[in-house]
């Protein structure tokens, strides 16, 4: 019995079944090296490091640069130009250097100077059967497969784009076999016999994994790496099969699509093994040994990794400096309003404008989704939107007030009507003679669109609710935990806004990307809207007496959605009619305006072309704008402290701001500080570490180009017609067209919490912990002035950071 014979009805021997075990364990381990990619209709930024952050970035590099030739740090003369200017200090330098938790390393600043000024050199990928056979043969292998696994993948993996939507209902590898049995290509471009060995193969990926582990000749030693070194080759391709995979585990189940991906990849690496054998072998087989050894970071890569962490010690630098500025004195008043915004970045920007234009409003920093975990229908829709973090499962239904109503139906046949009239213009018989016929109506909507006459709508589907209703436990539970996260307990104003975010842009398949990631990739006014409510409600009030919060008879929670793009705000004033606020809410309103000016005016210059707040309301609608906003580019740190630590302070949008009082939470043992570093910590960390892939490795980790994008399957990007599926942020997203607007710096993490507590948390959340003792993100206690005061060091230590620190304080446990 030979090992391409094997499917799940063979019977196995001791033998066979070991040696399957340690295919699956190996292809696992590959596939956990994998990040998923969501959709484009409710994408999110993933770190694109994930599933190797229990590495350190030079480690990284070195088995990044080993199996795709990808530098995950920016290139050497960027560093030397900020030395040379003095925004890197020497004192930043000797910094890094000291914390380099490597051997190989230069044994002073001299020394690490002297390898500065040297040229780092480029990593090479190590070459796959593809490569080789298209050095042998002059055909572009790689290419060749990367078209037909995309050409097969847009149809298997279409989310509705597709007019002819490919057969549902099988397995990825079976899908794909049927196809590459009528696929000729391969064949004419010269790969003889491939449609029959796709026709002799078992419906067993497994098979095809263990065929190519016998004929490639691979140890075990080998296998994890020249696995990944497949499926990273994929790019978008297999991070969707990862996401499925993904989706399932938060729902306690599995899916095989990316065992499957590995397996279709490796299909191809057989097939052009068995025909350029000859010549291959002699090549293979040093290949096979480079795979097999222990990834190491070199030199090289460790002294570009001390240069990245001088860059963030620097940048820390300016930060401390800032924070270090006297705070504007706050009435101990009950406030006007206040207003809790989503610690997004581009909320401190608005924030500080609202509270310029309007001194009597306080505002406040949360997660955007407010701790309504839900899965929300839309008016007029049957699909469950998932407004929550994706690391997350949905706890609540929700739907509108006028579900399954009348006037609901006829929004539903209207929307069916429209679908099927944009499906006749596209189809491929009727669009001809729609395009002859009708051509010349759709002059004026042309006309009209192109030159951004056509104001773009904002969400205002009828009141969102619980769809099944709470009792009055599960509201009372529900209303303290969040408003406990809020650090909103006492003296509250007569209005509390509750506002989340999101962008309205058009002709932009990114335009998810610019919402509210704590929302899923949605706007995040549906769960602002459904805590307001839950907040007004009487019954929930009442019982929030009995747990010490009194929230007055007069405060009203308004819900309302902030608009990124052109900064205005949508109050949902009628959700909860209230004509004893309505002065208020006027005045409120009129305050909004202002700071929406202030905030315009400050982000126009940053902004290509953009030369007053005006322009930045033209950019939402036009068509051809590539930068309608800057999103999250230029974030560099999270802050958790109480508001008047940063009130005032010009943080420039490049901080996530949440408010947390230690001092209250200590009393519970600090629930709120472990819900913030174990989800929106690392719903951020994973937003810089995309914003910092993007920048550092955009060949392979962005989104290209959106001049040459086009939509697949509704997932995802094409760079051209054709080639690998893009995921990341597009070059626009993170460069001005002159030079890079985000300066990738991992997060600096900074909480006013008494070390013990937060170390208590690390020690109990593994992955967490990891994010910190291999420096994907930075975590500074701040002390009782809100000022730097100690500086993680991994291993659950502490050491004195600030002014005070002596050069080499010893090691603080906590």
């Amino acid at each position: 019995m030979t090992l391409n014979t094997l499917n799940h009805e063979t019977p196995l021997s001791r033998e066979t079944l070991l040696s399957r075990d340690t295919l699956l364990s190996h292809a696992e381990a590959a596939i956990r090296l994998i990040p998923p990619a969501w959709p484009l209709a409710a994408t999110v930024a993933v770190n694109p490091f994930l599933g190797q952050t229990g590495d350190d970035l030079a480690t990284v590099g070195a088995r990044l640069g080993r199996i795709a030739g990808v530098k995950t740090t920016m290139p050497r003369n960027w560093y030397r130009e900020r030395i040379t200017t003095g925004a890197i200090s020497d004192a930043d330098l000797e910094a890094a250097l000291a914390a380099s938790p490597h051997f190989v390393k230069p044994a002073d600043l001299a020394a690490l100077k002297a390898k500065i000024a040297t040229q780092a050199p480029a990593p090479s990928a190590l070459p796959s059967i593809a490569d080789l056979a298209a050095e042998i043969s002059g055909l572009d292998w790689p290419a060749l497969i990367a078209d037909r696994i995309g050409f097969w993948a847009a149809g298997y993996f279409d989310e509705g784009q597709a007019l002819w939507a490919a057969p549902r209902g099988k397995r990825p590898f079976t899908a794909w076999r049927a196809f590459a049995t009528q696929d000729l290509t391969p064949e004419l471009h010269g790969l003889t016999g491939f449609a029959a060995r796709a026709q002799d193969w078992p419906d067993d990926p497994l098979a095809v994994i263990a065929e190519a582990q016998s004929a490639l000749d691979l140890p075990a030693e080998a296998l994890t790496s020249y696995f990944h070194q497949m499926l990273h080759g994929l790019l978008g391709w297999s991070q969707t099969a990862r996401y499925r995979l993904w989706q399932a585990e938060l729902a306690g189940e599995t899916d095989a699509a990316t065992l499957d991906m590995l397996a279709i990849r490796l299909a191809f690496e057989i097939t052009l093994f068995a025909q350029y054998e000859g010549p291959i072998r002699a090549l293979w087989t040093p290949i096979i040994a480079e795979h097999a050894k222990p990834v190491a970071a070199s030199e090289s890569l460790i002294i570009d990794a001390i240069l990245q962490e001088a860059a963030e010690r620097a940048g820390q630098r300016n930060l401390a400096h800032i924070l270090a500025a006297p705070a504007p004195a706050t009435a101990e008043t009950r406030p006007a309003v206040q207003a809790a915004f989503c610690i997004d970045v581009r909320s401190e920007v608005f924030r500080r404008a609202l509270e310029e234009a309007d001194p009597t409003i306080r505002t406040k920093g949360f997660a955007g989704f407010f701790g309504v975990f839900a899965q929300h229908r839309r008016f007029g829709s049957d699909v469950g939107e998932k407004r929550l973090p994706v690391l997350l499962n949905p706890t609540v239904f929700t739907c509108t007030l006028q579900a399954d109503s009348d006037t609901e139906r006829k929004a539903r046949y209207a929307a069916r009507a429209r679908r099927a009239w944009g499906r006749f213009k596209r189809a491929a018989v009727s669009s001809f003679a729609f395009v002859e016929a009708t051509g010349p109506v759709y002059l004026g909507k042309l006309l009209k669109d192109g030159l951004g006459l056509t104001k773009t709508p904002v969400p205002n589907d009828p009141p969102p609710r619980f769809g099944a209703g709470l009792d009055a436990e599960t509201k009372v539970k529900s209303a303290e935990m969040v408003l406990r996260a809020m650090a909103l307990t006492e003296n509250f104003g007569r209005i509390v806004l509750l506002a989340g975010h999101g962008a309205n842009v058009v002709n932009n398949p990114y335009a998810s990307a610019l919402h509210c990631g704590a929302c899923g990739g949605f706007s995040g006014e549906v769960n602002a809207r459904l805590l307001a409510h839950l907040l007004n409600d009487a019954e929930a009030r009442q019982g929030l007496k009995a747990r010490g919060i009194e929230v007055p008879e007069d405060t009203l929670f308004l819900g309302a959605l902030h608009d990124t793009t052109t900064d205005a705000v949508t109050l949902y004033d009628t959700d909860t009619p209230s004509p004893a606020h309505a002065a208020e809410i006027a005045t409120l309103r009129a305050s909004l305006a202002r700071a929406a000016i202030i905030a315009r005016t400050e982000r126009a210059p940053k902004l290509p072309g953009a030369r007053s707040d005006a322009d930045i309301i033209a950019r939402a609608r036009n068509w051809a704008e590539l930068r309608p906003e800057w999103g999250l580019a230029g974030c560099q740190a999270f802050l958790a402290a109480p508001r008047n630590r940063t009130a005032g302070k010009a943080l420039e949008g490049r901080a996530f701001l949440h408010d947390y009082d230690w001092q209250a939470d200590a009393k519970n043992g600090y629930p709120v500080l472990e819900l913030i570093l174990t989800a929106p910590v690392v719903v951020a960390s994973w937003i810089s570490l995309q914003y910092y892939g993007s920048t550092v490795a955009p060949e392979v980790y962005g989104g290209g180009n959106k001049l040459l994008h086009n939509v697949v399957g509704g997932i995802g990007v094409l760079e051209g017609n054709g080639g690998p599926m893009r995921t990341g942020l597009p070059r626009q997203s993170v460069h001005d067209g002159e030079s890079f607007r985000h300066e990738p710096l991992r997060l600096t993490v900074g909480v006013e919490a008494p070390v013990e507590a937060i170390t208590a948390i690390l020690a109990k959340h593994e992955g967490v912990r990891a994010l910190f003792d291999q420096r994907w993100l930075h975590l500074i206690a701040l002390g009782s002035d809100g000022q730097f005061d100690r500086r993680y060091i991994g291993n659950l230590a502490w050491e004195a950071e600030g002014p005070g620190a002596a050069k080499g304080t010893a090691k603080l446990a906590a």
